[in-house]
């Protein structure tokens, strides 16, 4: 049954209290609690029945009370969240459960020699001793706690009218190996020495988990939303290759960008999660670092930032608060939203929902830096793009590039082929055109493999068709190329200078790496055969490890070889970002541009400055006669020329965010301006 439609402008409410504060929610005032809300124009928000302490927030009579708290906190919020018109889904920790944990370790995860599996944990530390952020023991939904935990949700479902449901620390790893996951093992016949059969056991165990949490909501709340936290991790190829996200009705893309890797987290999953049909929600913080940080606030322009960079691909917000133990919220907070979702009201129609559109299609590894380091590379040079589906009927895109790393099966590589072969671009990279075992190309890229290379390191010398500014001596390749033989016909595009020998104690030269022979090496650096371009590097995790701008230059140049047709083209700063969307339903498609350097400090990236650019030209080339581009919030109409299918605009200030919005319809379209 369909969940209601996601509201566009939440907070998730964190309240992970201890047992040794006095007096949890004495300040709990509803009208307070409503005034903070309104002043951050919110239309929902995460409240918490049970946190990472154990306790609970309401009159459990299936968990543990918090000891110190005197009121319904729970009822109370999801009561004055209502009395608004403010939905409140209900907060449930499942993976991390302290006082649970310490009373029951047989509910712990434990590893295949027995011992609990805890984060940022010394078991070996006195009471007194400091404790890391985020230190937990992993508990393990099964037997009597996955009992403990149905029949608490059961309850709430009883008790409260139920919006949604939110269930945190959902972990596919660490696998474990738990007494009630050996005797369900044990019953399978699965051998605990096979990791892999272990791994698909504890999938199981996990979406049966799910599945009996959905079941529970949905005989009290058919229409409440489910969320399961962790689920819409991309590290590995895991969540994706065993779904584990599908009983979730909404994906919520948690992400803290100061210091969570980065500003650019965000899009690359955007646009995989899109392939869900899910409606996505972008989920960030208020904080300056991360979850947890009483008294620290990012600055409100960064806000702004985020939140119109949420909105840009397609999602809705969500800024992570945490609320002091007393209950009473924190204003400042609320006003600093409040400036960023004031902003949102005014374009969230542009972007929410809104399908991403591109001629380019990336395919993702699996590997983290390669695939993060290649979607840099195209979002610093506003190369807009979209995520492939390997399962779709057919593929539309003009190219695509394999980022890095085995990870094809033997007919995803042949339908690769085809494609190539009836006129799609491909640009192969690094490991992408090999088998699993790393033993042969599966792709077609003009060459035999030869194997690994034989240094360090190595040294690329780019011929013409990939020089453009480039410079022309050899430049480093901090991880080596590949060892490939070209095919008769097959041009080579780059030639390689191996050095004297790897860096070792017994030899070595100067501080880092050694220096290139002067002659050629016998294998080439980057191969052209057809519209098929290989450059045997890592460039995605070269870029995402050392963040050298010759490796996007030589990416770029390659990439340009068989991708001629983009459908968005800007020039922008390299901090700025570029988003198309499509939303049919309003026959329009919208242009999303950003701009927020941000700045390293300390451990945290800091948008500050919101520099404004002027006279942006912006060209959008598109399959509809359009009838009218305006921009978004301030609907000022634009003069464009029409060329062959693209229109070009001016924009005239980019400040933070603009949105170009290109309507189509029966209507007469735009002619040359």
């Amino acid at each position: 049954m369909a969940s209601r439609p996601i509201p566009s402008r939440q907070v998730h409410l964190d309240f992970h209290t201890s047992e040794h504060i006095p007096a949890v929610g004495s300040r709990f005032d509803p009208k307070q609690f409503q005034e903070a809300l309104q002043v951050a124009r919110v239309n929902q928000i995460n409240v918490f029945a049970k946190c990472h302490h154990s306790w609970s927030y309401y009159p459990t009579r299936i968990g543990k009370r918090h000891p110190t708290l005197q009121i319904d906190l729970l009822g109370q919020q999801i009561a004055a969240c209502h009395e608004i018109g403010v939905q409140a889904p209900i907060y449930f920790t499942v993976g991390w459960s302290a006082t649970e944990a310490e009373e029951h370790p047989e509910w712990c995860v434990r590893h295949r020699d027995g011992r609990i599996a805890v984060t940022q944990w010394d078991f070996e530390a006195p009471a007194e001793a400091p404790r890391p952020p985020f230190s937990w023991k992993f508990l393990c939904p099964s037997g009597d706690y996955r009992a403990l935990i149905l029949a608490q949700t059961e309850e709430l479902c009883q008790l409260y009218p139920v919006d949604g449901f939110w269930y945190d620390i959902n972990c596919l790893y660490p696998l474990c190996y738990c007494e009630n996951c050996r005797r369900g093992m044990a019953q399978e016949g699965i051998d605990l020495d096979d990791p892999e059969a272990v791994c698909r056991f504890n999938v199981r165990k996990w979406k049966q988990f799910f599945q009996e949490c959905t079941r529970v909501i949905r005989s009290y709340h058919p229409e409440a939303s489910l969320f399961f936290n962790g689920t819409t991790q991309l590290g590995g190829r895991r969540n994706e290759e065993f779904r584990m996200y599908e009983y979730n009705t909404k994906q919520d893309l948690e992400d803290l960008p100061t210091t969570w890797g980065g500003y650019d987290k965000l899009p690359l999953r955007a646009k995989f999660f899109h392939l869900t049909g899910q409606p996505l929600v972008a989920m960030s913080g208020k904080f300056h670092t991360s979850w947890g940080e009483f008294g620290g606030f990012k600055p409100p322009e960064a806000m702004r930032y985020e939140a119109a960079a949420m909105i840009s691909f397609g999602a809705a917000c969500n800024f992570g608060d945490q609320l002091h133990p007393l209950g009473e919220m924190d204003l400042e907070t609320y006003r600093s939203i409040g400036h960023a979702y004031a902003y949102v009201e005014q374009i969230e129609d542009y972007g929410i929902g809104g399908r991403p559109v591109a001629t380019l299609g990336l395919w993702r590894s699996g590997s983290e830096a390669d695939d993060e380091g290649v979607a840099r590379m195209l979002l610093e040079t506003q190369t807009d793009f979209v995520v492939v589906d390997p399962d779709a009927e057919g593929w539309d895109h003009e190219a695509i590039i394999l980022a890095g790393g085995p990870c094809l099966t033997s007919a995803q590589a042949e339908r690769l082929n085809r494609y190539a072969r009836a006129g799609g671009g491909l640009l192969v990279l690094g490991e992408s055109a090999l088998d699993a075992s790393r033993q042969r190309f599966l792709l077609e890229v003009g060459a035999d493999y030869l194997g690994p290379a034989r240094y360090d390191v190595d040294y690329l010398v780019v011929g013409e068709a990939l020089a453009a500014g480039l410079v022309r001596s050899p430049f480093l390749n901090y991880e080596p190329t590949l060892r490939t033989r070209p095919h008769p016909g097959t041009e080579v595009l780059a030639t390689l200078r191996e050095p004297y020998f790897s860096r070792t104690y017994g030899r070595y030269c100067s501080h880092q790496n050694t220096p290139y022979r002067p002659e050629t090496a016998d294998h080439p650096g980057a191969l052209r055969r057809g519209n098929v371009v290989f450059l045997p590097q890592a460039l995605g995790r070269l870029y995402y490890t050392h963040g050298a701008r010759v490796h996007r230059d030589l990416f770029s140049n390659a990439l340009r070889l068989i991708h001629r047709n983009p459908m968005i083209r800007v020039h922008l700063p390299s901090a700025g970002r570029v988003s198309l969307l499509h939303q049919p339903q309003h026959h329009r498609y919208v242009a999303h541009l950003l701009y927020g350097p941000p700045l390293q400090r300390g451990r945290c990236l800091v948008i500050e400055d919101l520099v404004p650019l002027y006279n942006v030209r912006l060209e959008v080339r598109l399959p509809v006669e359009v009838s009218r581009i305006y921009l978004v919030p301030t609907q000022e109409p634009l003069a464009a020329e029409k060329t062959e299918g693209t229109f070009t605009v001016i924009v005239p200030e980019v400040r933070c965010h603009q949105a170009v919005v290109l309507e189509y319809g029966t209507g007469a379209g735009i002619g040359a301006a």
